[in-house]
């Protein structure tokens, strides 16, 4: 599974909600899973962002699936970044993963 950071920003309609029904972070994290991905962390954050979530996915076609499902309902705006760990982009380096030189 590749593995993405999801970077999002609650619109008004997506405050609203959230202060109506606080459950509703866990049932959105549900669908995630009935749409072929997984959320392995989530955070609330203060700054730039509202939430971080780190999302695996064996596809970037179900990531996109995903940030449209989600980002359609107007209560999210999503900037989606796919991830590589740290010890494989050093192997990648190392030409020692495929595509590496």
């Amino acid at each position: 599974m590749a593995t993405y950071i999801m970077l999002s920003n609650l619109t008004d309609d997506g405050r609203k909600t959230l202060k109506e029904r606080p459950e509703r972070l866990k049932e959105v994290n549900k669908e995630v899973e009935s749409m072929g991905a997984r959320v392995t962390a989530q955070y609330a954050t203060m700054g730039g962002y509202d939430f971080v979530n780190i999302i695996e996915a064996p596809t970037n076609e179900v990531m996109a699936r995903l940030t449209v499902e989600l980002g359609s309902r107007g209560s999210i705006q999503i900037t989606t970044l796919p991830a590589i760990g740290v010890d494989d982009f050093v192997e990648m380096l190392s030409g020692n993963a495929p595509g590496g030189e």
